[in-house]
């Protein structure tokens, strides 16, 4: 079957990779002529993915409300003779927004790729969290991931087409108990993703939204030290990963830069787990390790 659907692509000329930026496609990672905005990266999974992109010769704007480390992030890369630059931005502010992805095309001359990686982790169940701490994550996580989307993808349709990533969780598909807003708001993010994809699938936009697991960043580390055992809490997140630890921003990233790529072409409206195994095993590792099924591997 697969080889009759290859036929029937090449006789018709479609299944070719969409064409944004320069108007070419490149059947490789390669970003050249290609402008990036990546929300949340001043640090973790967003820095990453802001050099992955420039290591690809894209031209990347780093978005960010935290001036120190996104103006440090934006030098790293120039230093390196990298197109980059930042731009300072709550992107829960619609005005903000709108301003920075105008920025952004005024600096670099459009918008290729949207990666919305911007968010925040609380805690709290549907009867202890107030109304101000509902909004506030709903409003990070998932408000900025649409108002991203609300005013980039008219500046890639100008260009031809574009790929908008968001950053999800395995809580986009699963749930951690205390978490009532932060899971909420990732479930919305794949539905954002899948409406974007369904919406804009014919004006060559793709939309797609990962789902890590638990990955080494400030902001894990910060949620860790909530605890009276931050230690324990970091063996406890490596240990739920069928590779026996947590991820890295960098393998993300990657992740990331592919599915901005035109070798994921016909990739679109997808909830991309990217999580060492984490929703594999039934029951968790833990479960997994107790003996229960036979004997151990």
């Amino acid at each position: 079957m697969t080889g009759l659907v290859d036929s029937c692509l090449q006789e018709t000329g479609k299944g070719q990779p969409l064409a944004s930026g320069n108007g070419e496609a490149n059947m490789d990672m390669d970003f050249t002529g290609r402008v990036v905005v990546v929300t949340g990266s001043a640090s973790g999974i967003g820095r990453a993915c802001a050099r992955e992109f420039s290591a690809r010769h894209a031209a990347v704007a780093i978005v960010d409300r935290d001036a120190k480390n996104g103006q440090q992030a934006s030098n790293e890369l120039r230093d390196k003779g990298f197109a980059a630059d930042y731009f300072n931005c709550d992107v829960t502010s619609a005005a903000q927004v709108e301003q920075a992805m105008n920025g952004v095309v005024s600096r670099f001359g459009g918008i290729d790729v949207a990666v919305s990686n911007a968010g925040i982790q609380r805690y709290g169940t549907v009867v202890t969290l107030s109304e101000q701490e509902w909004d506030e994550v709903l409003d990070a996580n998932l408000k900025s991931a649409f108002l991203v989307s609300k005013y980039a993808i008219p500046h890639m349709l100008a260009r031809g087409g574009g790929s908008i990533v968001i950053t999800g969780s395995v809580q986009s598909a699963a749930a951690q108990r205390n978490s009532a807003h932060y899971v909420v708001s990732k479930h919305g993010l794949l539905g954002l993703a899948r409406s974007i994809a369904l919406d804009f699938g014919k004006q060559n936009i793709r939309a797609n939204c990962i789902l890590p697991g638990s990955v080494d960043t400030p902001m894990l580390h910060w949620a860790a030290n909530l605890d009276s055992s931050p230690e324990r809490v970091l063996q406890a997140c490596d240990a739920m990963h069928i590779r026996g630890r947590m991820g890295t921003p960098e393998e993300v990233a990657r992740v990331i830069v592919f599915l901005a790529s035109d070798l994921a072409s016909f990739v679109t409206g997808a909830a991309i787990n990217v999580d060492g195994g984490l929703l594999v095993p039934v029951g968790g590792m833990s479960f997994q390790e107790s003996g229960t099924g036979g004997s151990k591997v």
